[in-house]
């Protein structure tokens, strides 16, 4: 591996911009990377119609509150540690170095397949709209391989661009939501009841098939740290925007998914939508509002798709870009533009997301054509294959990393608690880390039924195998950098750059 960059190369490479974002900034990139209209359209249908219950609103509302527990610790120790790796800095600073780096290849794993596997449902909906409205029948990929090269120009240029894009984008589904739930609220045909939010209908048998399908809608919550080094002051703008997304993903998606099922009507809410699925939305408002509204709601629902690709992917770029700087991985990954945006990291980030989609679009094409000569289709592919198992392989390694960052936090303070007291630095972590690492634990044991398998199958196996395939590739290369480069290793999850991380941590011995 090549050595990290050096103060002379520094000269030539600015870093990441300082100081560039806000509060309302950073959090408007976590709530696009949930995408709203997609929960709401895909994900409030597909949990009620999965796990058969009415007590998906309140689920929502119960992750929201594990997250604000683990949020307690994490936001703590956001404000000692300031590094772009985030969980990685976090978890090399907490619990050692090669869990550090172990962790760093599990979130890159996480991204990236966030990332890619958005790509397929983006280019699966605009191909269907566009056919559906214009008559324009056009492969899936080749909107996903345009969409590539715009999330990539937005990626290599300043960070506040990409904020101020998807903040226009995530402002204009709320209303669209709003709009929805106003409507679903008036319509009513079984009253407006309560049925939906009654305690009983989540604590019962369901309760864990709802928190797994209901925790993905809040993945990159966690993002604000990754954007610790471009706020305007990250001891005070990280914690507030990740209590500011958690708070209104977690209001929103439970009011909403309400709105849902009175729209719809508590007895009709779960058949309706395992005979709909995400067309429930579309189907309900074209039928209320008018097509032209409906239309309008599907165009912001393939931009809430693209919200999310543009999130995904500055976080990835931002974890390259951290890893490079430290000697983890080359340092050619450090490399930033004059403007202070990670380039390297998102030209990478764009070239894997061409290799994965290519792949995925060849052997598309290819069982497209084997399933014609039987008079068949290959229509859903990309969301069947592309979109499942990588959004779910994604979020299974999201929710495993919080854990462990929940056992970091304890670790991170055992020696000095900086102050603070035992519910920050002990109780509010070990209770949010056990309870999202049970999370965990449930998503593996029906992972199957995430992947909407009526049989196991290699992938049942395999997806979830690259999550601990990564961290055991990471911690042998931690061990490795150990006993051969001692300079390298001595900085993993520290960061290069002055005021990086805060010079208290200098002072107090870590974890090996």
């Amino acid at each position: 591996m090549s050595a990290p960059a050096t103060p002379d190369t520094a000269h030539h490479d600015p870093g990441l911009s300082r100081r560039t974002l806000g509060v309302p900034a950073i959090t408007f990139m976590i709530i696009a990377a949930s995408a709203p209209l997609t929960v709401v359209a895909g994900g409030v249908t597909t949990s009620f119609a999965v796990t058969e219950s009415q007590g998906v609103p309140l689920g929502f509302l119960l992750i929201a509150v594990i997250l604000t527990v683990f949020a307690v610790g994490y936001t703590a120790m956001s404000r000692h540690i300031t590094n772009a790796g985030a969980f990685y800095a976090y978890i090399a600073q907490g619990l050692g170095r090669p869990l550090g780096v172990g962790a760093s290849l599990v979130a890159l794993v996480a991204y990236n397949a966030m990332q890619v596997g958005i790509y397929g449902l983006f280019g699966f909906q605009l191909s269907v709209f566009l056919e559906a409205k214009f008559g324009f029948a056009s492969p899936w990929w080749v909107w996903i391989l345009l969409c590539i090269v715009v999330v990539g120009v937005l990626g290599v240029n300043r960070v506040d661009l990409s904020a101020k894009v998807l903040g226009v984008l995530v402002a204009l589904e709320f209303v669209v939501v709003i709009v929805f739930d106003i409507v679903a609220i008036g319509t009513a045909p079984e009253g407006v009841s309560t049925a939906a939010v009654n305690p009983a209908a989540l604590f019962g048998p369901s309760l864990g098939i709802i928190l797994v399908f209901g925790v993905a809608a809040f993945m990159g919550f966690e993002g604000a740290a990754i954007y610790g080094e471009e706020a305007k002051d990250p001891k005070r703008t990280v914690p507030r925007a990740t209590y500011a997304a958690v708070a209104i993903i977690g209001v929103f998606y439970a009011f909403s998914a309400w709105a849902f099922s009175v729209g719809i009507g508590p007895s009709q809410i779960v058949e309706q939508s395992q005979a709909s699925g995400p067309d429930l939305m579309f189907i309900f408002m074209t039928d209320r509002v008018g097509v032209i509204f409906a239309d309008v709601m599907t165009l912001l629902f393939i931009t809430s798709l693209f919200a999310a690709l543009q999130a995904f992917h500055n976080a990835v770029a931002r974890y390259f870009y951290s890893l490079g700087r430290e000697g983890v991985l080359p340092a050619w990954f450090s490399r930033t533009s004059a403007s202070g945006a990670p380039w390297a990291g998102s030209v990478a980030q764009t070239v894997i997301a061409l290799v994965v989609v290519s792949g995925f679009a060849i052997v598309g094409d290819g069982l497209g054509a084997a399933e014609r000569m039987l008079g068949e289709t290959a229509f859903l592919y990309p969301v069947l294959t592309m979109f499942t198992w990588l959004t779910n392989t994604g979020a299974a390694a999201l929710v495993l990393l919080m854990a462990v960052i929940a056992a970091a936090v304890i670790g991170f303070f055992r020696r000095d608690r900086r102050g603070l007291g035992v519910w920050t630095t002990v109780i509010a972590p070990a209770a949010s880390g056990l309870a999202l690492l049970w999370v965990f634990v449930m998503i593996l044991a029906n992972f199957q039924l995430m992947l909407s398998q009526a049989e196991p199958d290699a992938t049942t196996f395999i997806l979830p195998g690259l999550i601990f395939l990564a961290a055991i590739v990471g911690i042998v290369w931690a061990l490795i950098l150990r006993a051969a480069k001692q300079d390298i290793y001595r900085q993993i999850g520290h960061g290069t750059e002055p005021g990086a991380y805060g010079t208290e941590l200098i002072s107090v011995p870590e974890p090996r």
